[in-house]
């Protein structure tokens, strides 16, 4: 066994986990190609295979390597949020599900033209396209600074290329069949990763000794979970990790078209709340599994004396915690975690980057471009409709390249939280125009939501730094309640009643 991997068998691990992963996209490749198979699967997805794989699609990258090295500042505080995900999640099931499947949505955007109107409808869906491009190049960027460092500096490959190369596997393998390949995909993803992690906690455990391991992390100075005190000034206090966890499941998962698509291909609703609620609970398992390696990489590198990785940002030195994982595992211990580490590295990256590649081809498709629409009239053939799909896959691609680039420029703090926040000011809009379509009957003056959804983010940023500066509350996760709120109040200024339309709706 060599004692070590170097960067050419590394990459050798790379090109054969592609190869898999384009043998499963010819198996489930679409006869013909047609869009609704590409967008929806034909609606006969196995449900446990929808969850299973939805866990790698909600994990990413980000968990994979991020929640890893955020345990040495935030200890276990990352699982509050993970409770609050719990009642998120069944609000979706139960609230959410039910009505996409009643109104038989491709896009869940469709549904604020059926509650408000098209300009609200166009809206929501360009506020998803933009926290989409976000989420996925920030998730895709993560990934390969580990590959740059690790293996394509050694054959002189410029971080450009690698991200171009990322990014055109993706495309190669989800052309073919879209939502169908992807979630068969996320499926042999989420068990790569899964793997790696438990064969991570497996050599880290025997190189510490006889101990147990769950005994040697709740002793550690990382195991606390509930933070209670000084609500003012600690992002880690409950109530905000909780709260904030509740509404990020419902904007993150329930109104983002990546993560419903897999949902809306089961066969049925009774299915789509069987792979919901299936995978919620599996998942507090999973981040519980996640946190306590971190743990380990920590305790492991105290022991023996491993420093913690360090980056240049801003002309500062500054912890490189995100690198923590991979220095362990592929330059302490042994090949076979290494193996598994880089498989389940690529197995992140694509896990996330290959669905949100197709749901921002089907949103754009759906919504912006009116496939539907097209479809039903005499416009537009299955073929042109097909080439015009091809094209916006090929120009998202692009931007996911041209966004990550601009990353490597600006990346200055750690990633999860980049994510996050950003998801603070992009999916708030979203919150609040479903909450206001949900729980009120009110009408609004489409023409003015736009104003509405713009403003509230900007105003969201302002009381950020006025809260911070002058009252000492440091805002965290719950920056996308707030925002939402204020779009729900931005709404009900410019709302009405008209006792006729909802007599004649059918989404209320």
């Amino acid at each position: 066994m060599l004692e070590q991997l170097n960067p050419t068998h590394i990459l050798i691990i790379i090109i054969a986990y592609f190869l898999v992963l384009i043998g499963i996209s010819i198996i489930t490749s679409i006869k013909g190609n047609e869009n609704e198979d590409f967008f929806l699967a034909g609606r006969k997805s196995p449900w446990y295979i929808v969850a299973f794989g939805m866990i790698g699609a909600s994990l990413s990258g980000v968990t994979f390597i991020s929640v890893p090295g955020w345990v040495g500042a935030k200890e276990f505080s990352y699982m509050q949020m993970v409770f609050g995900y719990l009642f998120g999640y069944s609000f979706i099931a139960f609230v959410l599900m039910p009505m996409y499947y009643r109104l038989q949505l491709t896009s869940i955007y469709t549904y604020l033209e059926k509650r408000f109107g098209v300009t609200s409808y166009k809206t929501g869906a360009i506020f998803f396209l933009i926290s989409r491009v976000i989420g996925a190049s920030f998730r895709l960027y993560l990934v390969a600074l580990v590959l740059d460092q690790f293996v394509m500096q050694h054959f002189g490959v410029p971080f450009s290329l690698t991200v171009l190369g990322t990014i055109v596997l993706i495309w190669v393998y989800t052309f073919r069949g879209g939502i169908k390949t992807i979630i068969w995909t996320d499926t042999l993803q989420t068990l790569s990763m899964l793997v790696a992690v438990i064969m991570t906690i497996i050599f880290i455990s025997q190189k510490l000794g006889d101990i147990s391991i769950v005994q040697k992390i709740s002793e550690s100075d990382y195991s606390q979970i509930f933070f209670f005190e000084d609500f003012l000034s600690d992002k880690r206090h409950f109530i905000k990790q909780f709260i904030a966890g509740i509404f990020i499941a419902i904007v993150m998962t329930g109104l983002d078209q990546d993560m419903m698509q897999k949902n809306l291909s089961c066969k049925n609703i009774g299915d789509a709340q069987k792979n919901m609620i299936s995978f919620s609970i599996v998942l507090v398992f999973v981040n519980l599994l996640f946190l306590g390696m971190g743990a380990l990489l920590y305790i492991y590198a105290g022991e023996v004396g491993i420093e913690i990785p360090t980056r240049l940002v801003n002309n500062e030195i500054k912890p490189a915690t995100d690198l923590l994982y991979p220095t362990i595992a592929l330059q302490h211990l042994s090949p076979i975690v290494g193996i598994t580490f880089i498989i389940g590295l690529i197995a992140a990256a694509y896990s996330s980057a290959d669905s949100a590649l197709t749901s921002l081809t089907t949103s754009f498709c759906v919504d912006i471009l009116n496939f539907e629409k097209e479809a039903q009239s005499d416009k537009g053939s299955d073929q042109s409709l097909k080439q015009v799909r091809t094209i916006v896959h090929i120009g998202f691609s692009v931007l996911l390249f041209l966004v990550i680039m601009v990353f490597s420029f600006i990346n200055n703090d750690a990633v999860i939280s980049q994510i996050f926040t950003v998801a603070g000011y992009t999916y708030g809009p979203l919150l609040g125009l479903y909450a206001f379509g949900f729980f009120t009957k009110l009408h609004v003056q489409d023409n003015i939501v736009p104003i509405i959804c713009i403003l509230a983010p900007i105003l969201s940023y302002v009381l950020k730094v006025l809260f911070e500066r002058y009252l000492g509350y440091e805002f965290s996760f719950e920056l996308l309640l707030l925002n939402g709120l204020l779009t729900f109040v931005g709404l009900t200024f410019i709302s009405y009643y008209d006792e006729e339309r909802v007599k004649n709706s059918d989404v209320f």
